[in-house]
């Protein structure tokens, strides 16, 4: 081999070792006859912009629509009066003032009662209402039948006051004759001093 070839292999080799390093990418690596390539580094972490389709949540069947209202139910009422009447006082609807021993005032507790009352009464005006002033059994009967009297107007009043159209309410004095609890301590007198309100046609 003459010195030239020499030479141009040499320079050959030279470019080779110089180029090598600048172009490591990959090493390899035999293992059990197989090929490995392996990255020096890892690749570049791709971020996907946020108003890029791919990161949107397509909408199915399966998802519920947030646009629509749910659907509103209300109460259908009975149409039988008395059984109106029991519908409503249980769901609180409609609901009596109680009072104190000889007493015709209507504290804060009868004052709340009746506000409800006066609220449902007011967005139901095809109801009219009766007002019934109860007493407990103690004190003459034409005594009982006075305070009974006092209460019911008093609700009434109260009622008018909080926007009922008067002429939509009627008062009535059972006195101590209808009961609402037949016992005879403090604790059935205190059911039976009351204005008991009862719904009524028109």
């Amino acid at each position: 081999m003459n010195n030239a070839l020499k030479g141009f292999l040499a320079g050959i080799a030279a470019v080779a070792l110089i180029i090598t390093p600048a172009c490591k990418t990959n090493k390899t690596k035999v293992k059990d006859d197989h090929v490995v390539v392996q990255p020096d580094t890892a690749p570049p972490s791709v971020t996907i912009p946020p108003n890029d389709t791919a990161t949107r949540v397509q909408p199915t069947d399966d998802f519920v629509k947030t646009d629509t209202a749910p659907a509103v139910t209300s109460d259908v009422l009975p149409t039988d009066t008395e059984e109106l009447n029991r519908y409503l006082q249980g769901k609180g609807l409609i609901r009596d003032a109680f009072f104190e021993y000889a007493e015709a005032t209507l504290s804060s507790d009868a004052q709340a009662a009746l506000t409800t009352s006066a609220n449902w009464l007011k967005a139901n005006s095809k109801y009219n209402l009766l007002v019934e002033g109860h007493c407990d059994e103690r004190g003459t009967e034409q005594y009982n039948l006075a305070l009974g009297d006092k209460r019911a107007q008093q609700a009434k009043d109260y009622l008018v006051a909080s926007g009922v159209d008067a002429s939509r309410i009627r008062t009535v004095s059972y006195g101590e004759e209808r009961p609402f609890d037949p016992g005879h301590d403090e604790s059935a007198w205190g059911q039976n001093r009351r204005a008991h309100l009862v719904l009524v046609g028109k």
